[in-house]
């Protein structure tokens, strides 16, 4: 009896060990299937990202080169621009001179004007002469004026 029990259990661990190799071959087929997908996609990635990694290097490079000539062409116009800077900062010593000079000759131009006043003062009653001259020059005309014009016409010249 215990043959014929045995059958039966050695016949459900075979039909188990059966359906637990179907089980891992699907599985296995699965995880080949997934492998691909993963390959398709994981591959194509890494094949972009190496390339622009390699892209992003050069423009590094091509950058730091850049950078070395600006360095470059900066330090020689920094050079230029202190001798430059120099050449100002002795021009403006002259410049302080000659405004100094300038300072000197309207203070003494201010002073001359100072004694022009009396002048105007003068010239005011100049002014004033000339036209009291005026208006009797202009009387004088009138009065004289008109006994000239009939004097004049018995003259010949």
């Amino acid at each position: 009896m215990s043959e014929q029990n045995q059958k039966p259990e050695e016949s459900a661990v075979s039909d188990d060990i059966s359906r637990l190799a179907c089980a891992l071959e699907a599985d296995q087929l699965r995880s080949e299937l997934s492998q691909k997908r993963w390959e398709l996609i994981i591959y194509p990635s890494l094949f972009a990202f190496v390339l622009l990694a390699l892209y992003g290097f050069y423009l590094i490079y091509n950058l730091q080169k850049d950078v070395h000539y600006l360095a470059i062409s900066v330090d020689s116009n920094m050079t230029t621009l202190a001798s430059n800077m120099q050449n100002i900062s002795q021009n403006m010593g002259q410049l302080t001179s000659n405004v100094r000079a300038m300072t000197v000759s309207l203070d003494s131009i201010d002073k001359k004007v100072g004694t022009l006043e009396p002048m105007l003062a003068n010239m005011t009653s100049l002014t004033q002469s000339a036209q009291g001259m005026n208006i009797n020059m202009h009387r004088m005309n009138r009065d004289i004026g008109r006994p000239m014009r009939m004097m004049n016409t018995f003259m010949p010249w």
